[in-house]
């Protein structure tokens, strides 16, 4: 399903939803009945943005089989800002079965990761843990590191 022409590898990331309604981004969460969606909001000129997506492209190949990822602007595609508080420079949420998916950071943050991840491998377990809980039924899932300390070191 492309829903717009920008991406970091064409043929393993669903580009940016344009749709100034969101309609786009709905449809890519409801029609995805067994892989996890993995939404990216943000800005595409962004660093922090650029830092993740650049994770998210390395990893999709790997996880193309559980996953499917989008990237979706906050200025083009406004719509979910107020209901998801997307006041981050980048957010990734995780979404099955047309059901928001949490997963406990340690952060006190529940909803969404607000930051770049940088290794690949890191973001994988966390995928894999979310899509195994989600296919349990469960809402809320715990991740595999503890973040709470992630600014200490």
């Amino acid at each position: 399903m492309a829903l717009s022409t920008r991406s970091p590898r064409e043929e393993d990331v669903v580009p940016a939803a344009s749709s100034p309604l969101g309609w786009a981004v709905d449809q890519a969460i409801l029609a995805e009945e067994e892989r996890l969606v993995i939404i990216r909001f943000g800005h595409d000129w962004d660093e922090t943005c650029m830092q993740m997506d650049e994770v998210l492209a390395a990893v999709a190949e790997t996880i193309k089989n559980f996953a499917v990822i989008y990237l979706v602007d906050i200025t083009e595609v406004p719509d979910f800002n107020t209901m998801y508080e997307l006041y981050d420079p980048s957010t990734v949420m995780f979404f099955f079965r047309n059901k928001h998916i949490m997963i406990d950071l340690g952060t006190g943050n529940n909803n969404k990761i607000n930051w770049a991840l940088k290794d690949k491998q890191e973001f994988i377990d966390i995928v894999e843990t979310v899509y195994r809980g989600a296919r349990k039924g469960r809402g809320l899932v715990i991740a595999p590191k503890d973040y709470s300390t992630k600014y200490r070191y």
